[in-house]
């Protein structure tokens, strides 16, 4: 049902079932589709509640027809991330597209995505079936074992899936070594069992600074 056309552009094939996507990340399509637009924040009360405290909006559409469609943002690289009824974090800017039976929502991120200006959560994936990713840059998968835990910037961290548990760790970072930034700075922990998918270039945000 999903794949990349080149890097950038995501190619979705349907034959009577749906896509969810990022509003206007539509390039082309061709066959008979329909288009509804979905609020953000997750399904049922619960995200509508989670929108009226946070004021998030993860504003998504939902595609449904015959033909193919064609997806893509900003030029930015395209990763697909296969789901089997785990679960998926993944930054609400980096979010492109999911299989329409995936359940998507809104999870507390705390102080890191205060950090970037993201927002206080994180879009949420879940299911079975295929997710797309963005990155600026070919995204890396890094592998975190029990033995292996993992530390990473909070500006180039792009998503999440498996059992881990996430800890903010405050001090010195990579980018203060290198002179830059000042105030309070952190990087994200992770510890357990699952992939970590970061980005080679660093957002234009506060990123790791508080």
């Amino acid at each position: 049902m999903f794949r990349l056309q080149g890097s950038k552009v995501l190619a979705v094939d349907l034959t009577g079932d749906a896509v969810k996507a990022k509003n206007g990340s539509m390039v082309a399509y061709d066959g008979q589709m329909s288009f509804k637009k979905l609020s953000g924040g997750g399904e049922g009360l619960r995200g509508m509640v989670t929108r009226r405290l946070t004021g998030e909006q993860m504003t998504v559409m939902e595609v449904k027809g015959h033909g193919t469609c064609w997806f893509a943002d900003r030029a930015a690289e395209i990763n697909l991330v296969t789901l089997r009824g785990d679960r998926l974090y993944v930054e609400s800017s980096n979010f492109l597209a999911a299989d329409a039976g995936l359940r998507t929502g809104t999870e507390f991120t705390g102080l890191r995505g205060a950090s970037q200006g993201n927002g206080l959560f994180t879009t949420t994936v879940e299911g079975h079936g295929q997710a797309a990713v963005m990155s600026d840059g070919p995204a890396v998968v890094l592998r975190v074992s029990a033995q292996y835990p993992l530390t990473v910037d909070p500006g180039a961290y792009v998503a999440h899936q498996g059992n881990l548990r996430q800890s903010f760790q405050s001090g010195v970072t990579f980018r203060t070594l290198m002179g830059e930034g000042g105030g309070e700075a952190f990087q994200i922990r992770f510890e357990g069992d699952g992939l970590v998918y970061v980005q080679p270039s660093e957002r234009n945000t506060i990123a790791g600074d508080v």
